[in-house]
């Protein structure tokens, strides 16, 4: 999603934009006696705005050195249980990586709910959707396949996606609902935004892969297109997925030892729980309004002293 905000500590990025934690680990993951904490940042900004918030309040009110790492979605989930890192603040669902290291490691343990609800789908322009209602049926998609093509969709449709280290079923469902669409990723959440912007300010179509929360949809309004209503258990086989997305709490993660041995500082991150809007409010001032981290945390802590005085120990 977006690139990582210069106020945070980078390790060295993959291709994909990964930090490669099989070679690199934060001096101050699990180290004993140390009032230290290391945090995990996915790169997309929701995320940033969870970190920047426990960031600031871990080293203004609990007096902790909090050093925050860049990291994909899974490659978090074995820092996570190597103590690499010591907490992984959003999770949209790695079901594989929660078995292994939950429930058979042990090595990680649930951190409880965030208190936010995410959801994945495609969407289309608001704009778009007015002139052409049935364009949010994806048995009509089809159709408008001509209208969406992109000279890097070739032919077909073009299904704007992000980085591919995210989760995405996309591919499968296109060729499983058999539509003329190719997915196209745009690398990252930044260039998404950057594609999704310049196709509005030219008010041309476009069909992307998106996300809530996501404080995009304040400046450029999207519509949900209808794929076929999600089952418990119909995206258990990644290769015959043709269902929707979920609707997926998003939770919080541990490494076990930090849980257990990490004091106030790991009774805090159990008790962070915030809104949708909350997360999205940081978010905006992160990504739009040019705050840094660390500024964007400070005016919300200043303007919400009730809601994260509750999560103080």
């Amino acid at each position: 999603m977006a690139p990582l905000i210069a106020a945070l500590t980078l390790l060295p990025l993959t291709a994909c934009g990964a930090a490669d934690m099989t070679k690199q680990a934060s001096p101050y993951a699990a180290a004993r006696g140390a009032k230290t904490v290391t945090l995990s940042v996915p790169s997309w900004v929701g995320a940033q705005a969870n970190v920047a918030v426990a960031e600031y309040l871990l080293e203004h009110e609990l007096g902790y050195r909090v050093d925050t790492v860049q990291i994909d979605e899974v490659p978090a989930w074995d820092a996570l249980s190597q103590g690499r890192v010591d907490a992984l603040m959003e999770d949209w669902g790695h079901p594989e990586e929660e078995k292994r290291y939950v429930d058979d490691k042990k090595t990680v343990v649930r951190g409880g709910d965030l208190g936010v609800t995410g959801h994945i789908g495609w969407y289309v322009p608001t704009y778009f959707a007015e002139a052409h209602p049935d364009v949010t049926d994806w048995k009509n998609l089809n159709k408008y396949a001509d209208q969406l093509r992109t000279a890097e969709s070739g032919g077909k449709g073009q299904l704007l996606d992000g980085s591919p280290s995210y989760v995405t079923n996309d591919k499968a469902l296109v060729k499983n609902l058999d539509l003329d669409y190719k997915v196209v990723f745009a690398g990252s959440e930044a260039a998404q935004i950057t594609q999704i912007k310049q196709f509005a300010k030219e008010k041309k179509p476009f069909l992307t892969y998106w996300y809530k929360p996501q404080w995009l949809f304040e400046k450029v309004p999207m519509t949900e297109v209808k794929l076929p209503e999600y089952k418990e258990g119909c995206d258990a086989d990644p290769e015959k997925v043709a269902c929707a997305y979920p609707h997926t709490p998003l939770q919080k993660f541990l490494n076990a030892d930090f849980a257990r041995k990490g004091g106030e500082a790991a009774a805090f991150l159990k008790n962070f729980r915030w809104t949708t809007e909350a997360q999205n409010d940081v978010a905006l001032m992160i990504a739009e309004e040019k705050l840094s981290p660390e500024e964007a945390a400070e005016k919300w802590v200043k303007a919400n002293e009730p809601t994260w005085r509750a999560w103080l120990p």
